[in-house]
């Protein structure tokens, strides 16, 4: 038993396997370095970084600050 009904060429079965990677974002990293290769430079500009980058916030909920207290390890 073979996973297509009739069986296909070689050719037709690599170029489902490659249409299926290509739409499960499966990519080799010869095919990123090639698409980088290729696409626009990032720039070096100061004036086109952003200002301030805002920090990420961490919040630490109640169950988390009872633990830490009694393993008298203060989230302040």
């Amino acid at each position: 038993m073979t996973p297509y009904e009739d069986l296909a060429s070689p050719t037709d079965m690599a170029a489902d396997c490659q249409a299926a990677g290509r739409n499960l974002g499966l990519e080799s990293r010869l095919e990123q370095a090639a698409r980088s290769a290729v696409g626009p430079v990032p720039s070096i500009h100061f004036d086109e970084f952003p200002r301030e980058v805002p920090k990420r916030e961490i919040r630490v909920s109640d169950a988390a600050a009872r633990i830490a207290n009694a393993l008298h390890l203060h989230l302040d």
